[in-house]
């Protein structure tokens, strides 16, 4: 899994991207990514509905931003990749900047 961390000394938020048994890669957004994996391998209350009955699930690709806005901007842009793209992300998370998905 790729970890990345580019924030303000304030709590972080995080864009993560999910891998179900179908090879599928689901993007979402978090303060605490463990809490929020954790919840999606329960099947529970809270886990997406994308993600239910589709495990194992496999955490591929998480990256720290400084605040929500700025975390729900980059999973939009994220959301709008093609797979192949996203793939590309994961094992090259540089690539956030170089494709400047963080400007608005």
């Amino acid at each position: 899994m790729t970890t990345v961390t580019t924030t303000s000394p304030s709590k972080p938020w995080f864009i993560y991207l999910v891998r179900n048994n179908r090879n599928a890669l689901y993007t979402g957004i978090t303060t605490d990514v463990e809490r929020r994996f954790t919840e999606h391998q329960s099947s529970g209350p809270k886990a997406a509905k994308a993600l239910k009955g589709k495990g194992p699930l496999v955490l591929e690709f998480s990256y720290a931003v400084e605040n929500r806005v700025i975390a729900s901007q980059l999973e939009y842009r994220i959301k709008k990749l093609t797979k192949a793209k996203k793939e590309q992300l994961i094992n090259d998370p540089e690539l956030i900047s170089e494709w400047c998905l963080l400007i608005p």
